[in-house]
């Protein structure tokens, strides 16, 4: 197996942390019966920590189809090469130091993250376009 499928697996294991942590967060600050329930009715507004974990989940859901496509790309064509591991870690790198700068709440940084991971997936999608 190729590092670019190992950091795809490790991609899937960071989105699951992702998911089960912003939700533990969450159902601490509405509570256990909030948790349990489907959800229907107003909360207040959540606590910066919480929503901040919320949307890095999010913004990771939204990009994790586009890495993931890119690296089977690769990984099915045959196009694997040293640009194309780099490229998947740096994706992953970027997306697992997100996590926290997002929660700190460090503006600059987490977004030169997220350009980071973006230029990480221009790596793996050009040997595929080239």
């Amino acid at each position: 197996m190729g590092i670019e499928l190992t950091v795809l697996a490790l991609g899937c294991i960071l989105g699951v942390v992702q998911i089960f942590v912003a939700a533990q967060l969450a159902t601490r600050q509405y509570g256990l019966s909030w948790g349990l329930s489907p959800r229907d009715a107003a909360v207040p507004p959540p606590a910066p920590l919480v929503g901040r974990l919320t949307r890095a989940r999010a913004n990771f859901l939204e990009t994790f189809p586009i890495a993931a496509t890119a690296i089977l790309m690769v990984e099915f064509a045959g196009l694997n090469n040293q640009w194309t591991a780099i490229g998947a870690v740096v994706w992953l790198t970027a997306r697992v130091l997100y996590v926290p700068v997002y929660a700190l709440g460090i503006p600059g940084l987490r977004s030169a993250l997220f350009a980071t991971s973006i230029v990480g997936i221009a790596m793996l999608l050009w040997q595929v376009l080239t």
